[in-house]
């Protein structure tokens, strides 16, 4: 009987060291598995994707000549400043505007100090035709800056035949 149960006793101490070691190989197992599953979405990914538009933007400047960085800005203002009047419920109102262009060639300076009279009544037009209530907002003050720049770029257009001024500041803006 002592021979049974010393029998018994090894058979168990072997299941349970068998029992570990499939616990160990299927822990491993499942690493690997993990690790080939990682690794091959990696490389899917790799493989199958597209380069980005930015690396063949690169291939596509560097075959190209590099534009050149623009001119410098020339902030060049409209003197003396801009007074409209309204008539506003009976009431006279007044709009006084210091403007500032910007532009980036010598020329277009040239050309809006010889057509300087044709500006002047143009904006004066353009800022007279206003609804003074509008002005009284940001909104209405950005959508006449839009206007004045637009009309400025006409008057360019017919006189040099290009826009030449890139923008139109508002330096001052008084409404009174």
């Amino acid at each position: 009987m002592a021979d049974a149960d010393k029998d018994t006793q090894d058979e168990n101490a072997e299941d349970g060291g068998g029992g570990k070691k499939k616990l160990i190989m299927l822990v491993v197992l499942g690493l690997v598995i993990a690790g080939l599953s990682v690794g091959g979405t990696l490389a899917a990914l790799k493989f199958l994707t597209p380069p980005p538009p930015a690396e063949e933007g690169a291939e596509d400047a560097a075959a190209e000549e590099p534009t050149p960085p623009p001119a410098p800005a020339i902030y060049f203002p409209i003197k003396p400043e801009l007074i409209v009047n309204f008539n506003v419920r009976g009431r006279q109102r007044y709009l006084q505007a210091e403007l500032t262009l910007l532009v980036r060639e010598e020329d277009v300076i040239a050309a809006i100090e010889l057509h300087m009279s044709k500006i002047r009544n143009n904006l004066i037009l353009l800022i007279g035709g206003e609804v003074y209530e509008e002005l009284l907002t940001a909104e209405g003050k950005e959508l006449l800056r839009q206007r004045c720049l637009q009309e400025l770029q006409n008057v360019m257009l017919q006189e040099i035949g290009k826009p030449g001024i890139e923008q139109v500041l508002f330096t001052n803006f008084v409404m009174q």
